[in-house]
């Protein structure tokens, strides 16, 4: 009975699992089918989460699945181990292989080993128009005798290929033999040795997990320890076929399978290529020389940043907005809200100096909303036109002196947007020194767009102060990491890269990609606005907000600051943007001399992690490290601007 009904839910609920190496495609193919968006990204490792939607093929319902980049069954990185993860347990009935038709040698490896594991596999030749600008044909019957699963060529970007795509979905999968796979004689021995050990059934064929546990999978040898296997006799028999072997084992399966990966594209695929030329193409090269590379790097983020993050998103948007909200929302809500609620203490939660409305919710859409959208646009071009890996390459070699590699180009970069979201996005960081690393950075000396943004537009008066602030945090940001390679035990960071290539940008995807984005930044920022706001009136009303401003003067003075922005470093502890953005209310106030206004920009830079980022540090690092990062931050801060203070005093500023 239960065997009858298992069956009648697979049949009313398919599994399908995206799978691929970074930057193939893979995310376009999974909007494609289920119409819902997933973050499509020209940089590897942006999907670190694991995307689930449902989707219909003719009469049958399907859960689709989108994973992270894998280049391996046997996982070298903590993505890999959750995609395969993802095959193992979820008993897909189709897996996607996506790969770009242009790089099949590197990634067709894994489409064999799939196929050996027994999986139901259709291998999908994405990317089809970049082959074929190569010079590149793929006779795409014979690559299916082959290596004995279906192959659907598609460019999906454009939709193409993914109507049949869902015919092969739709119709049950049929491997075939194809070319067998076959490794050296010593290694076929240990193969055959280990499968007559495993007594049980696993998601892969017994050769599969053979061949793993051949490979000191530690996952793998857990799972089969946990199943009654005999492990001790297994890893006996490792160890005997590893001594008759002159290299690692891990590189004999490899160099087979890329042997028997290239026996099968020399047979199905024919290359004309094509000198490479043209604007695109001269830019590509350029981007990776110094000479020019590193300019383009600046222009970069001079117009991206300063430019249009700086000058039109915290000036010009801003500006409007907020002379909408002062002008045309806060007088008749304040009304409102007078005349139905005659308890002045419940209406001042709402509006007044403090209130939800005309602070927080002012502060999070008038101010930072427009700052933070003007930056996701930024970064989306820079995804969708390839350079983001290009600006990695670029500062790799800078970052191995801060203990960090050139894929720390995604949350740094990306915590200049939101930091909170960066933090989250340090995952792809390969090993925990380097997430500690990022996130401490984060932490200390990376603004989130919106108050970088807010600080360029109050230091824009003056090139000496905004020169001065920002050698001050990059110095900072600097030596900080330097340091922290020198204390930090561990191994030293490793960077290899596949640079997709540069392409014009598709305006479609960079409106999906931020409009994503602002729909995660009201999701989880706004509300934390609104909390701060209620935060703050309960402070007022029980007087802890009068005790924790007046605790915060001395603190102040030492740093030749005035009393009167205690208020914009409590609210910096609520949210950064949110003290950046008191501290541009004073500011148009003329209500700061020019020292004053960059010693607390530096100040409030280095200030605090933002309630929602040290939520996310106590996630990702734990509540010992969170709290650590936050107490040191919070001496350092205050102690540069004392420090800060002084030098310009003595300098006359």
């Amino acid at each position: 009975m239960r065997s009858v009904q298992g069956q009648e839910e697979k049949m009313k609920h398919k599994k399908i699992v995206i799978v691929g190496a970074p930057n193939v495609g893979k995310s376009s193919i999974f909007n494609d089918l289920s119409g819902r968006y997933a973050t499509v990204s020209n940089y590897p490792g942006t999907t670190v989460e694991i995307f689930r939607a449902t989707i219909r093929i003719k009469d049958a319902e399907y859960e689709i699945i989108d994973t992270p980049g894998m280049y391996s069954l046997l996982p070298l990185s903590e993505e890999e181990r959750i995609a395969r993860l993802v095959l193992a347990q979820d008993n897909p009935d189709v897996v996607l292989h996506v790969v770009a038709a242009r790089e099949l040698l590197r990634t067709l490896p894994l489409t064999l080993q799939l196929k050996e594991a027994g999986l139901p596999v259709i291998l999908v030749l994405n990317i089809m128009d970049e082959a074929a600008k190569e010079g590149t044909t793929i006779d795409i019957d014979r690559l299916s005798v082959l290596t004995g699963v279906p192959v659907i060529p598609t460019i999906s970007i454009t939709h193409k290929g993914i109507r049949e795509l869902k015919n092969a979905i739709a119709n049950d999968v049929v491997i075939t033999q194809g070319l067998m796979m076959r490794y050296s004689s010593t290694l076929e021995e240990g193969i055959e040795k280990v499968t007559k050990m495993l007594t049980r059934d696993y998601a892969f064929s017994k050769k599969a997990v053979s061949l793993l546990l051949l490979e000191s999978d530690k996952d793998i040898f857990e799972l089969t320890r946990q199943q009654g296997e005999e492990t001790d006799v297994i890893d006996a028999i490792k160890k005997e076929i590893q001594a008759k072997l002159s290299v690692p084992i891990e590189y004999v399966v490899n160099l087979s399978c890329q042997e028997h990966a290239a026996q099968i594209i020399s047979s199905t695929v024919r290359s004309k290529r094509h000198k490479s030329g043209g604007f695109l193409a001269r830019i590509d090269d350029a981007t990776l020389k110094p000479l020019v590379g590193l300019p383009l790097l600046l222009l970069f983020l001079y117009v991206g940043l300063y430019k249009f993050v700086g000058e039109f998103g915290a000036g010009t948007l801003v500006d409007f907005l907020e002379t909408f909200f002062t002008t045309h929302i806060n007088p008749p809500v304040t009304s409102f809200f007078q005349k139905l609620v005659p308890y002045p203490v419940v209406t001042s939660l709402f509006v007044g100096d403090y209130g939800i409305i005309t602070l927080g919710v002012r502060y999070a859409v008038a101010i930072v909303l427009p700052i933070v959208g003007i930056f996701f646009l930024v970064f989306s071009f820079a995804e969708d036109t390839g350079y983001l890996p290009r600006m990695g390459a670029m500062l790799d070699r800078l970052f191995k002196r801060i203990g960090l590699s050139g894929r720390a180009v995604i949350p740094i970069v990306l915590g200049l947007g939101c930091d909170t979201m960066a933090t989250m996005v340090t995952r792809v960081l390969p090993s925990k020194r380097e997430r500690i690393i990022a996130t401490f950075l984060l932490s200390l000396s990376v603004p989130c767009s919106a108050q970088l943004g807010v600080i360029m537009a109050v230091l824009s008066k003056s090139s000496l102060g905004l020169v001065i602030w920002f050698f001050t945090i990059t110095g900072i940001f600097t030596v900080s990491g330097f340091l922290l390679n020198k204390i930090l035990k561990g191994k030293r960071p490793s960077f290899y890269i596949e640079l997709p290539p540069l392409r014009l940008p598709r305006l479609s995807n960079i409106l999906i990609k931020t409009y994503s984005r602002l729909i995660w930044y009201f999701k989880e920022v706004l509300p934390l606005f609104i909390w701060a706001s209620v935060l703050i009136w309960i402070g007022q009303i029980t007087k802890i907000f009068d005790i924790t401003l007046k605790a915060l003067h001395a603190p102040l003075r030492l740093m030749g600051l005035p009393d009167s922005l205690s208020s914009v470093f409590l609210f910096g502890f609520f949210r950064r943007d949110y003290g950046a953005a008191g501290l541009y209310d004073l500011e148009k106030q003329g209500a700061l001399a020019l020292r004053e206004i960059i010693v607390c920009a530096v100040v409030l830079t280095l200030f605090l992690p933002c309630i929602a980022q040290f939520l996310m540090n106590i996630k990702e690092r734990g509540i010992k490290m969170a709290l650590g990062i936050t107490v040191f931050i919070l001496v350092f801060s205050f102690s540069a601007g004392i420090v800060l203070n002084r030098i310009l005093v003595i300098a006359g500023l």
